[in-house]
């Protein structure tokens, strides 16, 4: 049976994870860092060194060529950033969300890709959380930029043991279980039994509970929730007075579990972004699509509105053809 994914406005828990990193960032690079802009990707390299190229560029009047290049001019302080977290029980990639940060126009767009949507890696048909296991965070960011027409500018991958760590950095939270979890996999050595109510959870715990989609009618819509909602429980408890005091605790976690080409000053010049746009102008949505087994098929029309309304770092729109939605 189909069942249709839907536009949502939520905060998946790894970008909240990444935004609290984001924080994180900002108060360090005041102390130790200058704030810096991340650099920009000049465009669609391919194209551009097509009509650069004399040999190509002679069979293109001057007109065709100016607009080739006018399809691929940058906007100005536009930024894409891949967030993918390590499913490291298969080598796969459990979480992928693309994220564009407008700092021009002070807003920023999260798009959550669910894992099993059909993609075209490596000439093969294939679920999109394959993608970093036969080629890492590149491949993975090659895939979704052919997939949406727009260019990864940044990655930034996060081992799920990140989480746990910054769970117990704060001591624990209580949470409020919203289902029975029953579920077994011995290939990840995963044991996963929690009745529904309240709790005081350990990163381990924490770490089960957010990553269980069987307990759900709606799987992953269902673990998102509950994703959503344990992340607000940790950064209400990340930010109170007596956790402010573990800034060098949150910090070595960084080092140690995550894994991105922006640099800490970076980082900070970020957070002062994003802090300065307020929670308003943060928005996340879920790629559209239909489940088929065994695939989720992306809605060409809808992700293209998508991708010009929210993801879209060029000046001109995309348009069909530049995104390679299969079906």
């Amino acid at each position: 049976m189909a069942s249709r994914l839907r536009r949502r406005k939520r905060s998946p828990w790894l970008v909240t994870l990444l935004l609290l990193f984001i924080l994180i960032g900002l108060c360090y690079a005041v102390v130790r860092v200058y704030f810096r802009a991340p650099d920009q990707k000049t465009g669609d390299i391919t194209m551009i060194q097509r009509v650069n190229t004399p040999a190509v560029s002679e069979d293109l009047s001057n007109e065709e060529a100016e607009a080739l290049r006018s399809h691929y001019e940058r906007k100005p302080q536009f930024w894409t950033i891949l967030v993918s977290g390590v499913d490291d029980g298969n080598g796969k990639s459990d979480t992928n969300i693309l994220m564009a940060l407008d700092a021009k126009n002070g807003h920023v767009y999260g798009v959550s890709i669910a894992r099993d949507t059909k993609s075209l890696i490596q000439g093969k048909n294939r679920k999109l959380n394959a993608a970093y296991g036969l080629g890492g965070i590149e491949l993975l960011a090659d895939t979704i930029s052919d997939q949406l027409g727009v260019p990864v500018d940044y990655t930034v991958l996060v081992d799920l043991k990140a989480f746990e760590a910054l769970v117990d950095a704060v001591g624990g939270v209580d949470f409020y279980i919203p289902v029975d979890m029953n579920y077994e996999d011995p290939y990840q050595n995963l044991s996963i039994h929690f009745s529904k109510g309240m709790r005081h959870l350990t990163g381990a715990e924490a770490l089960k509970v957010v990553r269980c989609r069987s307990a759900y009618a709606s799987q992953d819509i269902g673990r998102m929730q509950t994703q959503q909602d344990f992340l607000k429980a940790v950064a209400k408890k990340m930010l109170s007075p007596a956790s402010l005091t573990k800034l060098d605790d949150y910090c070595n976690i960084f080092v140690e579990y995550v894994d991105t080409e922006l640099t800490v000053g970076n980082l900070g010049w970020m957070g002062a972004q994003v802090a300065a746009m307020g929670m308003d102008n943060i928005e996340f949505a879920t790629l559209p699509g239909e489940w088929h087994d065994p695939y989720i098929y992306l809605d060409q029309e809808e992700v293209l509105t998508m991708v010009n309304e929210h993801l879209n770092p060029y000046t001109e729109d995309r348009t069909p053809e530049d995104l390679n939605i299969l079906t």
